[in-house]
């Protein structure tokens, strides 16, 4: 599946049932340098919309929403031992959690990358 984006700057790609989440690359350079992430604990669930993590920059702390519900099933501890590669690469080697969809379907209610990029110009 392509990358789904939320109106609060995350991305989701689903594969498998498994959804990779992340901040989006125009909330990284919004944040600024990244100095530290807060993730969820593996086997923690979640409903669309909840706070799922936090990111902290030089200008601002920021909660990271689940763009769909589900269970955490890994997390990304790389980007909390280093924290600035959430800048390097926010929607690749950055990602997040993975989450076990409850309900893949939600991702489909989410822009598309040319949605979402109109919507990141006007926010």
């Amino acid at each position: 599946m392509t990358l789904r984006f939320t109106k609060d700057h995350e991305w989701v790609r689903i594969a498998g049932g498994v959804a990779t989440v992340g901040v989006s690359a125009h909330a990284a350079e919004q944040l600024g340098d990244v100095v530290f992430v807060e993730l969820p604990a593996v086997g923690r669930k979640f409903k669309k919309g909840d706070d799922m993590a936090v990111v902290e920059s030089v200008k601002a702390a920021s909660d990271v929403y689940a763009p769909i519900s589900g269970e955490v099933v890994e997390i990304n501890q790389s980007i909390v031992d280093d924290p600035a590669k959430v800048n390097a690469d926010p929607q690749g080697a950055a990602w997040f959690v993975k989450l076990k969809a409850s309900d893949p379907a939600e991702a489909d209610s989410l822009m598309d990358e040319s949605a979402y990029k109109s919507f990141a110009e006007q926010h």
